[in-house]
């Protein structure tokens, strides 16, 4: 691969604390790993590039599960329990068993991109098993005959299975990829890395929902496809040419740390302390906020007679605006700290849709509030993105991170069954998913405020140390 870390020369520290080698060039460092500006654009470009794979499959997987099981003719608790908490029942108990094993693995390619690699065939297989629901769905009623339980539900069972193969790989390679940036990204640049980051996954965002999810009815097929093929490449690409540093030696396991003695060591490592249980249920209920809307928005599009196309529309114009708030963002969290951009950003997302939830009831007045949900939680997010790379140990990175999901993946399991079911013995009444996103976001931000002592107990913004 094209070596991204150049060779240091001896270095010397200008007054804007900016490390420079003996020619006066500015120098960045993470870990073992030294860059000049030419290996600091590199690292940025290719990792970028498995960004853009991976957010394309994070966006339009699943909007476009969605469309097809409805016309599977599934319930709206099905999607739920389908899409939304089977997915977090994996992350609840395979990511955390990946993210300490690639915390303690050290291998010629790294300790994070083997746990990218392997499950990437999966995840592409996945794709394309999606993508031929219907024929596979009729050969398996073909071929089960009088024991068949009917078309309809050999299909979903058909999708069922592919969604597993793909969700399996797909928890893997996310259990890692944020512990790979934290790896190999300098630390002064995380919240501007995590800017383009974002930029980056909204411009796949942005072309997928303006340009392609109105098709998604009539050319699934063709779009499963594509996605496969657009991330397998690009994640190949990322790992190949991304260079990991060296890592100090892991600590060894202590007698008896197998089996139970691990997860005793887990749980006690990450949830002994009153600051990241605090730090964990505030991110895990920012995240999950916006579950609500995002489940079944494209539904309550349906309902005012917005339509799918429309849908899709408003949904570009978020990303759109979130695009154009990605780097400031981004600036102003490593300015300001994550910290401090979060807890703004969800107190006024929390407003915002408590209030769209009492007047939302036609077309254009979901859209604005579709937007303005986009928008703030798009700050939110892009704020808080590299808030683990902040206040979580280094060293274990990838361990605390996947204790918050952890908590975030039992979010997700309890959050759209409990939404879908309610809809459903309601007749339907979407506008309450605005009002469930409010109180979520405000319980996050009220969590966020009281993070705030501690956190400047440990050091605050200019001398935080991790407990």
């Amino acid at each position: 691969m094209t070596a991204i870390a150049e060779p240091a020369l001896p270095s010397q520290t200008a007054a804007d604390d900016q490390e420079r080698d003996g020619r006066g060039r500015p120098l960045w460092r993470q870990g073992s790993l030294v860059y000049g500006l030419g290996g600091l654009v590199v690292l940025f470009a290719f990792l970028l590039i498995g960004d853009f794979a991976w957010s394309l499959k994070e966006r339009a997987v699943t909007p476009m599960a969605q469309v097809l099981l409805r016309q599977l003719q599934a319930s709206d608790f099905f999607i739920a329990l389908v899409v939304g908490s089977f997915p977090a029942a994996l992350g609840l108990l395979l990511g955390p068993v990946v993210a300490v094993r690639s915390d303690r693995h050290r291998g010629r390619m790294g300790r994070r991109i083997p746990y990218l690699l392997l499950p990437m065939p999966l995840v592409v297989g996945g794709l394309l098993g999606m993508a031929v629901t219907p024929q596979a769905g009729a050969l398996l009623h073909d071929l089960l005959g009088g024991l068949s339980p009917g078309l309809r539900l050999c299909n979903l069972a058909w999708f069922a299975l592919m969604w597993t193969l793909f969700e399996v790989a797909s928890v893997t390679a996310n259990a890692v990829f944020g512990g790979l940036i934290a790896d190999v990204v300098p630390a002064r640049l995380t919240g501007r890395f995590y800017g383009l980051f974002r930029a980056t996954g909204l411009l796949a965002g942005i072309g997928f929902t303006y340009h392609v999810l109105g098709h998604a009815q009539q050319y699934f097929a063709w779009i499963f496809s594509g996605i496969a093929l657009i991330y397998g490449l690009g994640f190949a690409l990322m790992c190949w040419r991304v260079r990991e540093g060296s890592y100090p030696p892991p600590e060894p396991a202590a007698p008896g740390a197998q089996g139970a003695g691990e997860v005793r060591r887990y749980l006690r490592e990450c949830f002994s302390q009153r600051f990241y249980l605090l730090l964990f249920f505030a991110m895990m209920l920012g995240l999950v906020a916006g579950n609500p809307i995002n489940g079944f928005g494209v539904f309550y599009a349906q309902q005012v007679g917005l339509g799918l196309d429309g849908y899709g529309k408003a949904l570009a114009l978020t990303y759109t605006c979130s695009l154009l708030l990605a780097l400031p963002v981004g600036w102003l969290a490593d300015r300001w700290h994550p910290l401090r951009v979060g807890l703004v950003s969800i107190a006024l997302y929390a407003l915002a849709m408590l209030a769209a939830g009492c007047w939302v009831r036609d077309a254009q007045q979901f859209s604005q509030a579709f937007i303005v949900h986009g928008v703030l939680s798009g700050i939110y997010l892009t704020g808080t993105a590299a808030l683990g790379q902040y206040l979580f140990p280094r060293e274990r990175f990838a361990q605390f991170h996947s204790a918050m999901n952890l908590l975030a993946a039992l979010g997700y399991m309890l959050v759209p069954p409990a939404m879908g079911a309610w809809l459903d013995a309601t007749g339907h009444h979407y506008h309450h998913t605005f009002i469930v996103s409010g109180v979520l976001a405000a319980v996050s931000g009220l969590l966020y405020l009281w993070l705030l002592r501690p956190f400047q107990a440990l050091g605050g913004p200019g001398g935080y140390r991790a407990p």
